[in-house]
């Protein structure tokens, strides 16, 4: 949920002098975009992992801090919920075989942070959505230790004066003809804390940052169709990546009024293509009040003039409380200025494989559209990627999407026609090796040919165990356990056995 800022009230002085800053770090962006000051000595990938802990009985193990402590590792950092955990993996090239050792990486350091959670009770998931979360999960004293949670959530509750709406129709369970509805409520925002997610970065020059954030774009609602694993929430079968509706809500500043101005959510698609990063951050800042309006002493100009890389801390901090499903990133390391284009569609699981598969497929399939002659998106309008996202997330492997000169055509079909060898082709591209490409694009293959996503396994295991006459409760429990025995396994979900 972005960095850390103190725990005060801020006044009306506060708010104004922030807009200002925020305004100084546009026109301190500008200029460094005209000079091309930003450093890009290779494309780079990064990679962030939100995962959940539970107990014995499959339930949320509110022990984030006290398991954060036992493993005693600084890529492991507190989250929203107290039963919420990130891991944060140090970008790295990605070509090569980078990312086969990553997944070895990966594996390692799962495991060993499991076993130490087991210190205190709990065990690490990878999951979309908890299914096991209760209203109750959701009250205030289950938010993290530190200020920033408190007060986002404050200001965020604040800002549309009446509590937390969840309202989301689903689609049918396996046999049944009619779909489940959620309508409930929160006093908090720690509905959000149940979209735990894998977030996705890739740096990039300048010039290229627009042309890869739209082929991102075009790619969000292929990406939850086929990665979709979060259909449960509250006992309810929903969306299979419901996170997209719940995430949306769950952080929503306007009460039904400003809905109706046509006010934008901070969770954003956006509304158009880009010719550059600055049209976001621009963006960000003309159309969203300020919910963490704390400034520092850096005046981004002066250090600008003086030769420096300034940290536009403002704009950065103001850039966290817009939640796009494609952010841009400005960072600084070692005085080094640089861009990245950071991914948030796809659910966190169920494997490692699984994880790098979702990765590769993105990573190739984004550099194969950014190197055709004629841009996709001068062929497909962005309301149509929206819609593909909302498709995608509601129906999961069974969606039809829009694609350009071949009409609404199955996710998986999509995938296994067109978009898998321009994924093969794009990570060939990028320089990365045989070995890695053809064991993560193989995934996505098989998973497609099996038509069998995280989301679809969790249901037609519920769906299974109700048959055997377990109550949702508990065949959602028995679910859980099931998907933690198969996730620590390995292996690919699609290979997963039912039941």
């Amino acid at each position: 949920m972005g960095g850390e800022v103190s725990g005060r009230t801020f006044t009306r002085e506060d708010r104004q002098r922030y807009r200002e800053k925020v305004h100084r770090s546009l026109d301190a962006l500008a200029t460094m975009l005209a000079q091309n000051s930003f450093s890009f000595p290779r494309q780079q990938m990064g990679l962030e992992i939100e995962l959940n802990l539970v107990d014995d009985e499959m339930r949320p193990a509110m022990a984030n801090a006290e398991v954060l402590e036992k493993i005693d590792d600084p890529s492991f950092t507190l989250e929203l919920g107290q039963q919420n955990l990130e891991l944060n993996v140090p970008p790295r090239a990605l070509a090569g075989d980078e990312v086969l050792g990553l997944e070895h990486e990966l594996r390692e350091s799962l495991n060993a942070a499991d076993a130490k959670a087991g210190d205190a009770g709990a065990r690490l998931v990878m999951i979309g959505v908890l299914p096991t979360l209760r209203h109750e999960h959701f009250d205030a004293r289950w938010i993290s230790r530190g200020p920033r949670y408190a007060l986002l959530n404050d200001q965020i509750l604040a800002a549309r004066g009446e509590e937390t709406v969840l309202q989301v129709e689903g689609t049918p369970m396996p046999g049944r003809r009619r779909p489940e509805r959620l309508r409930s409520y929160a006093e908090t925002i720690l509905p959000e804390a149940a979209c735990t997610s894998v977030q996705l970065h890739l740096q990039v020059a300048p010039e290229d940052f627009a042309d890869h954030w739209n082929a991102a774009q075009c790619l969000a609602g292929v990406q939850v169709a086929i990665g979709a694993n979060s259909p449960f929430l509250l006992g309810k079968a929903l969306w299979h990546e419901t996170r997209i509706p719940l995430f949306l809500q769950a952080t929503d500043t306007r009460p039904d009024e400003l809905k109706n101005q046509g006010v934008r959510p901070r969770v954003w698609f956006g509304e158009r293509w880009i010719t550059s990063i600055f049209d976001l951050f621009e963006e960000n800042a003309r159309y969203f009040p300020a919910l963490l309006p704390e400034t520092g002493d850096e005046d981004p100009l002066e250090v600008l003039a003086a030769g420096g890389a300034p940290r536009l801390a403002e704009l950065r901090l103001h850039n966290g409380t817009v939640w796009r499903w494609n952010r841009p990133v400005y960072d600084v390391v070692d005085g080094v200025p640089h861009l990245r284009v950071e991914n948030r569609v796809l659910p966190a699981g169920p494997t490692v494989v699984d994880t790098l598969a979702n990765a590769a497929f993105f990573y190739g399939a984004q550099r194969a559209l950014v190197s055709q002659d004629r841009p996709l998106w001068s062929q497909m309008s962005f309301q149509a990627a929206e819609e593909n996202l909302y498709t995608g997330a509601r129906h999961g492997m069974h969606a039809q999407l829009y694609w350009p000169d071949i009409g609404w055509v199955p996710s998986d079909e999509l995938v296994l026609r067109l978009l898998l060898p321009m994924a093969h082709e794009g990570l060939r591209d990028c320089g990365v090796s045989d070995a890695a490409r053809e064991r993560y694009l193989g995934v996505i293959e098989q998973r497609c040919l099996a038509r069998c996503t995280g989301a679809s396994w969790q249901r037609d295991t519920v769906a299974l165990l109700q048959e055997r006459g377990a109550d949702r409760d508990t065949a959602l429990t028995g679910m859980v356990k099931r998907y933690v025995e198969l996730m620590h396994t390995g292996e690919p979900v699609h290979t997963w056995p039912i039941g």
